[in-house]
């Protein structure tokens, strides 16, 4: 059976997650075909310069989400400080303020979970480095609907607990390096 034809990209990092996405999305190339949208977890009461550091490390279009944003193809998407980030039908996505799960929001399960309902066997998602549990439960969702789940090797994690905790919740998830991680997205 051929696999279905990959349609997005959803990764979750915590404590270590700008060097750990420095690794990664500096190296999609131009004509990289899907979208990223990308959690990671920010103080909520300051203004995230993340997307902007990362507009000048990427080739591709980086954007900090605006509700209802639609998904542009080759283009990385992080959620604001303090907004849960989902993916709606109809290729948008949105912004929610309901509450912190895992004490975290955004959340990188609400992202996972809602791209599962809408790429199922389509979406690739990503756990990366980090110092909780979220991401465990949206990657477990991402399986269920068939799509790819790929863990950030704990050896190799800034800070393990995120990754193990993703591991224990789908531990068929492909383990895999930074740089791993990267060649794998980019042979998508």
């Amino acid at each position: 059976m051929m696999p279905p034809t990959m349609q997005a990209v959803v990764i979750g990092a915590s404590a270590g997650a700008f060097d750990a996405l420095s690794s990664i999305l500096p190296s999609l190339p131009i004509g990289f075909r899907l979208p990223v949208m990308v959690v990671v977890h920010l103080p909520p009461d300051k203004r995230s310069l993340i997307a902007e550091l990362f507009r000048q490390k990427c080739l591709l279009a980086v954007e900090e989400v605006e509700d209802k944003e639609p998904i542009v193809r080759g283009t990385i998407y992080f959620a604001p400080p303090d907004y849960h980030l989902l993916v709606e039908r109809g290729g948008t996505l949105s912004l929610s303020k309901d509450d912190p799960v895992l004490f975290s929001r955004p959340s990188i399960d609400v992202l996972f979970e809602s791209a599962s309902d809408i790429f199922g066997a389509g979406l690739i998602a990503v756990v990366l480095t980090g110092a909780n549990e979220d991401g465990a439960k949206g990657l477990r969702s991402v399986e269920v609907a068939g799509g790819t789940t790929i863990i950030q090797d704990p050896k190799t994690a800034f800070v393990p607990t995120m990754p193990e905790a993703a591991l224990r919740s789908c531990p068929g998830a492909r383990i895999l390096t930074l740089e791993a991680i990267s060649l794998y997205l980019r042979e998508v």
